[in-house]
């Protein structure tokens, strides 16, 4: 028996496919765009991510016969999107994604009211869902009128997957719709955002069966029996499921296109004053907390686009040794920020610049920046009770190991890089597909991954870096008055 697990990314999708113990077979990838139609608005059409779907099991299928033999599917995605379909199942208009930020003023006014941190556990910011729909009744009142289901990416994949409105609850758990503590859509933050519950889909834990694979697409794949389809996960909780951080005292940093310092909990203890995000986790009875920067490793990728250096090829600049604070500050905030600032309208900055800057200063500048933006979610975190010992890094980024160094040395902790390469959300899907099909106890599928090596902090650096984290933050008011 075999799994596949999707990813659904920001800017593509990956599948994995894994044997009834997880242990990889394959993987394919499929790359597409994001539109960018005015100024801090962020699209996408759902038809790119089941082309990119149908061309990774295309691939998958000609390189692994054992693809024939799939017992399930588990799907991961990007959380806070909202897709809009009608009671045809046609998608209204593109999905607008989890880093838009047209939806400010809606955002705000949800937040505003009392209930709302409350039931919901956060802060109500502009990328959730619930401000978005506010903001598509009131510019686009044609299409809002004709909707019948709000689908998270994920949730979409599903449909497409089964024919049923179905979503789980650690994505959900991302809306402002959503009851943290009950495990369910709110009616008073539904009624609050001009919602019904009807326009919901149903909700299954993660790890449960959300439906079976339709029978056309079984059939066009060739394959040999019932396929289940798991409810599966956000993308943060999924790669954590990928990584086993299910359990309090377990943390990750992830350095993909947002950086996101993640913690698991036992319990439900929202802080929504410190600007963490709570959700619950892909298990039942666990949560998750986590601090969000909207712009980690992407922060590289504008500098390789502007530069025409690939990201490997900056960092590979830098060399193998830690070095210390460098000479200029670079502020991260090229979309905004969530964690602690909760500030859509935030944008990046280089100071310090002289005529002998080097393109290898800024590389190091944009490394530091992302660190220190990390750091300030892991102090927020641990205002909210939750301090890990040790943390496992996941994304593109951590395959720079001068980053992961730095990252150690600035958050003063070891960081764990996973031997088998970053198969992060992908792989949580995968085993969340397996949990369903097989109804396996979690603990045993969701175990830890084997370390491949530590980055140790470097004590001799580590208060000059803390020193300079201070300086960052207090750069944070005059580049925000200047905008």
């Amino acid at each position: 028996m075999t799994y596949l697990g999707l990813d659904l990314g920001t800017s593509g999708l990956r599948a994995l496919l894994v044997d009834q113990g997880g242990g990889v077979i394959g993987s394919a990838a499929r790359d597409y765009t994001v539109s960018h139609p005015q100024p801090g608005w962020s699209e996408q059409d759902p038809a790119q991510w089941t082309d990119a779907l149908h061309a990774c099991v295309a691939a998958l299928r000609r390189a692994h016969p054992e693809f024939g033999d799939l017992g399930g599917i588990g799907v991961s995605g990007h959380m806070h999107g909202a897709t809009l379909v009608d009671d045809s199942g046609r998608v209204l208009r593109p999905c607008i994604l989890w880093n838009d930020s047209r939806a400010t003023r809606e955002a705000a006014h949800l937040d505003a009211l009392p209930e709302v941190r409350e039931i919901s556990g956060n802060i109500v910011f502009p990328g959730f869902t619930a401000p978005k729909l506010l903001w598509v009744e009131r510019h686009e009142p044609e299409v809002f009128a004709q909707i019948h289901k709000v689908l998270l990416p994920a949730a979409y994949l599903n449909f497409y997957l089964t024919g049923q409105h179905v979503a789980d609850m650690s994505d959900s758990a991302g809306t402002a719709w959503f009851d943290l503590r009950r495990r369910d859509w709110s009616d008073a933050l539904l009624d609050a955002g001009h919602m019904s519950r009807d326009q919901m889909p149903a909700l299954v834990e993660g790890c449960e069966k959300a439906g079976a694979l339709r029978a056309d697409l079984a059939r066009q794949w060739g394959l040999k029996r019932p396929v289940t389809i798991a409810g599966g996960a956000g993308d943060n909780a999924a790669a954590a499921c990928g990584a086993g951080v299910v359990r309090a005292g377990q943390g990750s940093v992830s350095l993909g296109t947002s950086g996101v310092f993640l913690a698991a909990r036992d319990g439900c203890a929202p802080a929504p004053e410190t600007a963490v995000h709570t959700f619950c986790h892909a298990v039942p009875d666990r949560w998750y907390q986590m601090g969000v920067m909207l712009a980690a490793a992407d922060s590289l990728t504008w500098f390789s686009r502007i530069t025409g250096a690939s990201a490997p090829a900056l960092t590979s600049e830098l060399g193998e040794a830690l070095q210390p604070p460098g000479p200029l500050r670079f502020l991260p905030y090229l979309a905004g920020e969530r964690t602690p600032h909760n500030d859509s309208g935030m944008r990046g900055a280089f100071t310090g610049i002289g005529a002998g800057t080097s393109r290898q200063d800024m590389t190091r500048a944009i490394l530091e920046g992302v660190c220190y933006g990390l750091r300030d979610a892991q102090l927020a975190l641990r205002q909210g009770g939750a301090d890990p010992d040790r943390i496992i890094a996941l994304g593109g980024g951590s395959n720079s190991d001068y980053w992961l160094r730095l990252l150690a040395t600035v958050l003063e902790l070891p960081v764990a890089r996973p031997r088998d390469g970053d198969f992060g959300a992908a792989l949580g899907a995968a085993r969340l597909a397996i949990l369903a099909d097989t109804q396996a106890n979690p603990d045993d599928i969701l175990v830890a991954a084997e370390i491949g090596e530590i980055f140790e902090p470097d004590p001799a650096l580590t208060p000059r870096f803390h020193a300079e984290h201070a300086r960052f933050k207090a750069s944070y008011p005059a580049i925000r008055a200047v905008q």
